[in-house]
């Protein structure tokens, strides 16, 4: 699949930190209860991705899931690009920023959290950065 960002592995590398790369590039995933919006529960603001800055999830779609990442329960109207992940030997959902292709985490569905989706979209922090001042509006991204 094409994205509108593309870069050789060494151009990622050249602006990724080694973490952000493995986990971005490599689809690798952070431990547990280690990333920085594990537990940051804003009011406003949005979610960019940190390989590309696209936008990806507006802060109130963040909740409170217990599971060690950031969860949401839902993205930006396409921003996110989904792929069955049958790694681990289980069928999972896997998430990807549409404009670069960077791997974001996975998305559970049928968990029974209180949100309008039944979606957890668990995504590593490391795959993220966070904008207090510009939060994304429906319809304007």
């Amino acid at each position: 699949m094409s994205h509108p960002v593309q870069k050789s592995p060494e151009e990622w590398q050249a602006v990724l930190s080694k973490d952000q790369f493995r986990v971005l590039r490599e689809k690798g995933t952070e431990a547990p209860f280690t990333g920085k919006y594990d537990k940051h529960m804003p009011s406003s603001g949005s979610y960019t991705c940190a390989a590309c800055n696209a936008p990806l999830y507006n802060a109130n779609h963040k909740f409170k899931s217990g599971c060690g990442w950031p969860a949401f329960f839902d993205a930006v109207p396409g921003s996110i690009t989904r792929h069955t992940d049958h790694t681990f030997g289980m069928k999972r959902i896997e998430i990807t920023c549409s404009n670069c292709g960077g791997h974001l985490g996975h998305i559970f569905q049928g968990e029974g959290y209180p949100t309008p989706t039944d979606e957890r979209h668990c995504v590593n922090s490391v795959s993220l950065n966070f904008n207090k001042d510009d939060p994304v509006e429906a319809g304007k991204t």
